[in-house]
């Protein structure tokens, strides 16, 4: 999908977020891309057409950070809504957010991710998260630990 099918939809673009943990550790990106580029967030995209959401989860999480990840359960389902100046709906999303486990590979920042590597749970307080992300990041935690 491009840039110009993505701007200004006539309605909201499938989406998914996964939340990667290992070790005590989430694996985030910096957005290369607009929306929210610049930002760090959990991997993710669009869901290609044919494509299931799971396999839209994995093959995100590969493209952009270059690990295999085994796809969980559902965290969340969120909407990602930016207005232009004029307060026009220029961009939304709906996503479903993933809990995933890592299975292998080395992390590897893709072409339009501008930084990819494991950050501790500890440590996320210093990035700037937006609150949708640290919120379904602590949603996957939570659930992890219940199982």
């Amino acid at each position: 999908m491009t840039k110009d099918e993505r701007e200004y939809p006539a309605r909201p673009i499938a989406g998914v977020g996964v939340v990667v943990c290992k070790e005590g550790a989430v694996l985030l990106i910096r957005r290369g891309n607009p929306p929210r580029r610049g930002e760090w967030s959990i991997p993710g995209g669009v869901v290609k057409v044919g494509e299931t959401w799971r396999a839209a989860a994995q093959r995100e999480v590969r493209e952009e950070c270059g690990v295999k990840v085994h796809v969980g359960a559902i965290v969340d389902a969120i909407d990602i809504v930016a207005r232009d100046e004029t307060g026009r709906v220029q961009y939304h999303y709906a996503v479903v957010d993933f809990a995933a486990r890592y299975v292998r590979g080395k992390v590897r920042a893709a072409s339009d991710v501008m930084e990819a590597r494991w950050v501790p749970l500890d440590e996320l307080d210093a990035l700037a998260l937006p609150e949708q992300t640290r919120a379904v990041i602590g949603k996957a935690m939570r659930e992890s630990m219940n199982q």
